[in-house]
């Protein structure tokens, strides 16, 4: 079955509270389905920017507060808001406190019936390690719906072949990649490995970055980035790989509809595997001297 996607570049604004968040997310959500859109996917941190509603100046430790002490009531708007829509909806990422009293950056996935799952970030950025102290996550997750199986890559984690590549062999044929960026450096870090890990693993890969400038917030002050998907770059796929990209910092959401059969027909006869020629146990590179 064909999956329609609609990526939000997401630009940063202040809302005046929880409601006004949450009827933005609503008005996207309300586009996506307009569009045709199975799924609507948002960027990761996009929930930092209700912080500016509870914190006047900018303020790290403040902001992770501000969202981690509304992160279930902000859950629970997500949901009825997939609800309403009849959409699967990945809303970004929310910090979240769990019972043991860490800190993680977790991404729901909520179906049109308000059933949820999370992926939690597995590798952390120097600025959420350091300035934040959110804890790693546990390991990658697939997830069953109804439009097949799909991994969550929060940002950094794209940036690891291992943890899609296991993604990828338990059966996903895309991974969802909501980023957080604040200069191009980054974002094309994110933006260059999504699109090796659709040759590698000759699957789809789709990036939905935050954008805009928040002078008022010291978590999300800063946001590059648009919004793309990539394919195999082999038979039956653009010479690149590049499927769909929206214009560089701009808010409109993408709208790509990613067919798993073209993806079979590519793996079928394709002009390399590269999906099924990794090394079982690459063994460690030898130091060789010249002679």
């Amino acid at each position: 079955m064909t999956m329609r996607v609609a990526l939000s570049p997401f630009p940063i604004h202040r809302p005046t509270g929880l409601d006004d968040f949450l009827d933005r997310v609503d008005r996207l959500a309300d586009e996506a389905k307009s569009g045709g859109a199975d799924l609507l996917v948002l960027p990761e941190y996009a929930s930092m920017a209700l912080a500016g509603a509870f914190v006047a100046a900018p303020d790290v430790a403040a902001e992770l507060d501000a969202v981690v002490s509304r992160a279930d009531t902000l859950v629970e708007g997500f949901r009825a808001i997939a609800r309403t829509h009849r959409l699967l909806l990945l809303p970004g990422s929310v910090p979240m406190r769990g019972a043991d009293g860490n800190i993680r950056n977790r991404a729901p996935l909520i179906d049109g019936d308000g059933r949820i799952a999370f992926q939690d970030k597995r590798v952390m950025t120097r600025f959420e390690s350091e300035r934040w102290g959110i804890t790693p996550g546990g390991p990658p997750s697939v997830f069953e719906t109804d439009f097949g199986r799909l991994g969550i890559a929060i940002c950094y984690d794209s940036e690891f072949p291992l943890l899609v590549r296991a993604q990828a062999l338990a059966g996903a044929d895309t991974i969802l990649i909501p980023a957080c960026t604040d200069s191009l450096h980054g974002f094309n870090r994110v933006r260059l490995s999504a699109r090796a890990r659709a040759l590698e693993n000759q699957c789809f890969t789709a990036v939905a970055p935050t954008t805009g400038m928040a002078p008022w917030s010291a978590a999300v002050d800063e946001n590059r980035g648009y919004a793309c998907v990539f394919g195999p770059v082999d038979r039956g796929f653009p010479e690149d790989g590049l499927l769909a990209r929206g214009a560089l910092d701009a808010a409109d959401l993408l709208f790509a509809t990613l067919d798993p059969a073209r993806l079979a027909a590519t793996r079928d006869d394709p002009a390399v595997r590269n999906r099924t020629d990794w090394p079982d146990d690459p063994a460690p590179a030898r130091i060789v001297r010249l002679t």
